[in-house]
């Protein structure tokens, strides 16, 4: 029984959303991981008490809750056959990507600004455990935003339509993940102190 072009890619779907499932899976066991260890490591008599998120990193969120929108309606665009909005909503979604990743650094500063390091003799424990968690979310990001530049290039390819858009999908889907990685860190370094 010979499958048709559609049948095989549906099954080709279903094959690359089980991997990256897979790899979502793995990444949020490695945040669980760090935020387990944060939590054993508050009862260090060096924690500290009162630190409080510096205003940067609510705007990164902000800034990555509003790509991720984007991308919802990128990939809707693509869906209804908007080439023209989809390429826009991609690129608007690649620039808040950006500044998610600028703003995480100005954190960074504003902690710095505090009087708080993250590695040296001068370093505690609470702001090297944040330090590690950013960046380790951040080099996960970048892994999106490559996909996404890819993304883009293949779209500007005209390689995608209302049917044919695995790619948008599959990026979009990690995307939302790595939302909802950084929205479960965020909450967690505000609320839990």
């Amino acid at each position: 029984m010979e499958l048709t072009a559609q049948e095989l890619y549906e099954r080709k779907a279903r094959s690359y959303k089980l991997l990256l499932l897979f790899g979502m899976v793995s990444i949020l066991m490695i945040f669980a991981g760090f935020t387990s260890a944060y939590v054993v490591s508050k009862s260090r008599p060096d924690w500290l008490k009162d630190f409080t998120l510096p205003s940067a990193f609510i705007w990164s969120t902000v800034a990555l809750l509003i790509s991720s929108i984007s991308f919802h309606f990128a990939l809707k665009a693509i869906k209804s056959g908007n080439h023209k909005q989809t390429s826009s909503l991609l690129v608007t979604t690649l620039a808040l990507g950006l500044t998610f990743v600028f703003l995480q650094f100005k954190g960074f500063e504003q902690v710095i600004d505090q009087g708080y390091f993250f590695t040296g003799s001068y370093s505690n424990v609470t702001t090297s455990f944040l330090y590690i968690v950013v960046l380790v979310h951040i080099l996960h990001l970048l892994g999106g935003i490559i996909s996404l530049l890819i993304v883009i290039y293949n779209h500007f390819k005209q390689k995608y339509n209302a049917s044919q858009c695995l790619g948008i999908e599959l990026s979009a889907y990690y995307w939302h993940f790595m939302d909802f990685i950084w929205i479960y860190l965020f909450l967690f370094f505000y609320f839990f102190k």
